[in-house]
């Protein structure tokens, strides 16, 4: 019910462009969010967005570097990545949360997709 696309390999300072296409009951969530998980480290929150009001929340690393956005007559999120850094390597997922309970907790989303990889060279 969700799909993520739009990983890659790119270069430091390179920019990305990841999608979520919900269908399904996620059509309708109230919060959807990427998150990202680097290898051996935990799955840590990176920017959400609310359906109705586009209300944006992102992680302080990074913040003025990544965009959130969304259309809503493709059911689709998506998150700009500019001025990648090596740290940002990671596969990323997108999430739903119906109830809007966290932004920023894993446990607040009901629904995660496949995950996407990016990987950042130096």
């Amino acid at each position: 019910q969700l799909q993520a696309s739009g990983g890659g390999l790119v270069q430091t300072g390179g920019s990305l462009r990841l999608s979520c296409a919900a269908s399904g009951r996620t059509s309708s969530s109230y919060v959807m969010g990427w998150f990202r998980q680097a290898p051996g480290k935990e799955r840590e929150f990176v920017a959400a967005i609310t359906w109705g009001g586009g209300s944006t929340y992102y992680a302080d690393s990074v913040q003025g570097r990544f965009t959130i956005s969304r259309d809503n007559a493709k059911n689709t999120v998506y998150l700009q990545m500019s001025d990648l850094k090596p740290e940002d390597t990671a596969t990323y997922y997108c999430a739903a949360s119906l109830a809007g309970l966290s932004t920023h907790m894993p446990w607040g989303y009901d629904y995660w997709g496949q995950g996407t990889q990016v990987t950042v060279s130096s």
